[in-house]
């Protein structure tokens, strides 16, 4: 709502504890919660802007990376189908290389579009069902600018702004 920096709004998550691992339900889950933000555009003012931009490309990797490196799909299998090579300097992309066919990277280009669509329809379908606290979370950031992770729980838990406002 309020711009900082050059970006004009940023959603950060802190993980509970250190992880080394990220289940299949945790990636899934991941990809809807990246497009909360154009989802929420999508519902309320039923157009969209560039603003989720980065978040539908961290998506987009996410779901590369479950089909080609981490055997996440049921369609395409436990297979490992890019690696990247080197470091990467900055300035500098890793490259891939490419281990299969045409027919295959078309499999997987229809693969990963799944992943990221239902992942978007899930993110719209959450926020349908909570459209109230939706409104609620925006009143709050318009009135306090920021809110932290133990006031966005009680907002969506159904406490008032009022009530969040006192305890501040």
């Amino acid at each position: 709502i309020i711009p900082r920096g050059m970006a004009l709004g940023v959603t950060q998550t802190l993980p509970k504890e250190d992880t080394l691992n990220l289940t299949k339900s945790k990636a899934t889950n991941t990809i809807a919660f990246l497009f909360g933000g154009r989802a929420a555009e999508e519902i309320i003012f039923e157009d969209y802007t560039t603003g989720a931009g980065n978040d539908i490309e961290r998506a987009t990797d996410l779901a590369r990376s479950m089909v080609c490196e981490w055997g996440m799909s049921e369609k395409i299998g436990p297979l490992a189908l890019e690696r990247r090579e080197g470091p990467v300097f900055l300035g500098m992309q890793s490259s891939q290389s490419k281990e299969y066919s045409d027919s295959k990277a078309e499999e997987i280009d229809k693969e990963v579009y799944r992943l990221v669509t239902e992942g978007h329809e899930k993110a719209k379908q959450i926020l349908r069902e909570n459209v109230d606290v939706l409104h609620n979370l925006a009143k709050a950031l318009l009135e306090h600018e920021t809110i932290d992770g133990e006031e966005v729980n009680s907002l969506i838990e159904g406490m008032s702004l009022e009530e969040m406002s006192k305890r501040r």
